[in-house]
């Protein structure tokens, strides 16, 4: 390898270890109370050296917030093959805990933090299935309406996926913040337990 793959490949290592590490920082602590300098000592690196990479913090969230929200809707994609609605609903839902359980950092970000990616995500994609989650739940739900999947009472599209994104969203969460291993009131049962409880008492209620 030459010295100019040498320099190249260094300085994307240290570009990843950047978005990496502000990930975690801006997911534990938020976002307002981590700056670049914070960033920069944590990696033990001078601002300085950040600031060629990003020109500033809000540059910085943004790329992670492309990156994270592109992720999820891959995700999404790819359980999206199914040929029944009704099973791609389920496999959605499932997909969707399952990336927030792998990514908890990223999640907590996206979803869970003040002034955090949720809103610094780009327009563009937007209402595209292929590279908008929500916009994947959303026609996959108007396709069981279209086909008289569902009851009556669910007959429109963005309440029942919002209702159904707010469900997973409430399992996620208080998976990633609730210690189930540590001691305590609650006996939590098994995350693959209660999220097949929670898809089918969600597919009970709103499918014919």
């Amino acid at each position: 390898m030459g010295s100019a793959q040498r320099r190249q490949r260094e300085k994307e290592s240290l570009r990843e270890k950047i978005l990496g590490t502000a990930r975690e920082m801006f997911a534990s602590e938020g976002v307002e109370a981590v700056s670049m300098r914070k960033i920069a000592g944590r990696i033990e690196y001078s601002a300085t050296a950040i600031y060629q990479y990003f020109p500033d913090k809000d540059a910085l969230l943004r790329e992670i917030c492309e990156r994270d929200f592109a992720a999820l809707a891959e995700a999404a994609v790819r359980v999206a093959r199914e040929a029944d609605p009704l099973a791609r609903l389920r496999k959605l839902g499932r997909a969707y805990v399952e990336f927030a359980l792998e990514h908890p950092s990223s999640y907590r970000l996206m979803f869970m933090t003040p002034k955090g990616a949720g809103q610094k995500a780009s327009l563009e994609g937007r209402g595209v299935p292929e590279r908008d989650a929500y916009a994947m739940l959303r026609s996959v739900v108007q396709q069981c309406i279209d086909e008289d999947r569902f009851r009556p009472t669910s007959s429109d599209a963005d309440l029942v996926a919002q209702t159904l994104w707010a469900a997973v969203h409430g399992l996620s969460a208080l998976a990633i913040v609730m210690s189930e291993t540590a001691s305590g009131p609650i006996r939590w049962r098994p995350i693959k337990t209660r999220l097949n409880h929670l898809l089918d008492t969600l597919m009970r209620g709103i499918a014919r």
